[in-house]
């Protein structure tokens, strides 16, 4: 059994990947953030330069969609390592967790609708309640579903990954882009509100939006699943004794995770690019889970140090970057939406995140949860210290107990 200091470099190690993970978040979404949810992917509207489509190209392989992933394994790695600590203090598991996810959709909710459209936190916290069916399972059967849940998501990306697929369509979602830009660029936070939320470019009717609604947790289920393995099998445990065979599975996965994801941009047509696409964003990330954890691993330095404070404010850190990034692009704000370009907009997420390192290094010195966490976790656990209190002596909620 691992000793207290293994212990606490496994939980260590957890949070840097966490840090750097949301790093490359940022750089994906400030795609985004520039250019619009729909934008992002119709840039012949925007007068970009040749070096912009390239780091356009290269974020797409190496950072689009292969970070994400990592996000929801570490969110389903700590859910299982919430319950453990709740079942070690004798509490109920259901209730708990249930109020964990509400907070997630109502911050999700609150994010999504008066700041961005790209928030992840709604569908996390509606992902947890499809978790809650896994939590007594074993290793081996979350594996089996995250597997068959990969082979569905594949299935799904034969339909190719763009949006519009006829000529009247092109000009609808071109006409859109034009008008974003204008109202993303120079309208005023009713006005952007506005148009976010009544606008759209794919004209789906109420009934496709709620197969949508259903479907966005279970494409991002798999990573979820096998954040709930690597707990339960105690991936993060004792990292250097599996130095080999992790940088193995590190090479193996990043290789083929690049060469799946740079199907599309080289061969768009092609009838298994959208597969290639699909897949290609979370086989990246396992690579980069190994390979960064590896590296993570064996470094204990202040910028290690730093990424792990980062990591643990992820969720204040996360919120953060969009208050930072609306501000610089939209109409309320310096209204720059569009004006900036792909690389200037890398060096911004530079500039954001290295900000971010600082502040969440000199506040952790002084504060032990951040400004969001601890509401969530006072909500979570009823408390105002926002810690669950060990509740011996009473019988255990085995609702969700193998």
């Amino acid at each position: 059994m691992e000793g207290k200091g293994e212990m606490e470099n496994r939980i260590g190690v957890v949070d840097r990947l966490r840090g750097l993970c949301l790093f490359g978040i940022l750089m994906a979404n400030m795609l985004i953030f520039q250019y619009g949810i729909y934008g992002k992917d119709q840039l012949s509207v925007y007068s970009v330069s040749s070096m912009d489509q390239v780091v356009h190209g290269v974020l797409k392989v190496f950072v689009e969609t292969s970070f994400m992933p990592i996000f929801a394994f570490l969110f389903g790695y700590g859910l299982i390592k919430m319950t453990e600590s709740l079942d070690r203090k004798g509490l109920p598991r259901k209730r708990f967790l249930v109020r964990r996810f509400i907070g997630l959709i109502i911050i999700g909710i609150f994010h999504g609708t008066l700041l961005w459209e790209g928030d992840i936190l709604l569908s996390y916290g509606m992902t947890g309640f499809v978790l809650l069916l896994f939590m007594g399972r074993r290793s081996k059967t979350l594996k089996i579903w995250a597997l068959l849940l990969f082979v569905i998501i594949g299935g799904l990306g034969l339909g190719g990954t763009s949006l519009v697929t006829s000529e009247e369509e092109q000009l609808v979602m071109d006409e859109y882009v034009k008008q974003t830009e204008i109202i993303y660029g120079s309208g005023t936070f009713g006005e952007i509100m506005d148009h976010r939320l009544n606008e759209d470019p794919l004209m789906m009717t109420g009934g496709e939006l709620v197969v949508l609604l259903i479907l966005s947790p279970i494409l991002t289920l798999p990573m979820f699943l096998f954040g709930m393995v690597a707990a339960k099998e105690r991936w993060f445990y004792e990292v250097r004794t599996r130095t080999t065979k992790w940088r193995r599975k590190a090479v193996l996965f990043v290789g083929l995770g690049i060469a799946l994801k740079a199907m599309n941009e080289i061969w768009p047509d092609f009838i298994g690019s959208g597969v290639g696409y699909a897949l290609g964003g979370p086989v990246l990330a396992f690579g980069y889970i190994f390979g960064f954890t590896l590296w993570l691993s064996s470094r204990h330095s202040i910028f290690t140090k730093g990424l792990e404070r980062v990591g643990r404010l992820s969720l204040s850190n996360y919120i953060l970057q969009t208050i930072i990034c609306v501000s610089v692009f939209y109409g309320f704000g310096f209204g720059w939406f569009g004006e900036l370009g792909m690389l200037t907009g890398v060096a911004l997420s530079v500039l954001i995140f290295s900000a971010q390192w600082f502040i969440s290094l000199l506040y952790l010195s002084k504060f032990q949860t951040g400004p969001l966490e601890k509401p969530l976790r006072m909500w979570t656990y009823f408390s105002w210290k926002g810690k669950a209190k060990p509740n011996v002596g009473k019988r255990e909620d085995r609702t969700f107990t193998a």
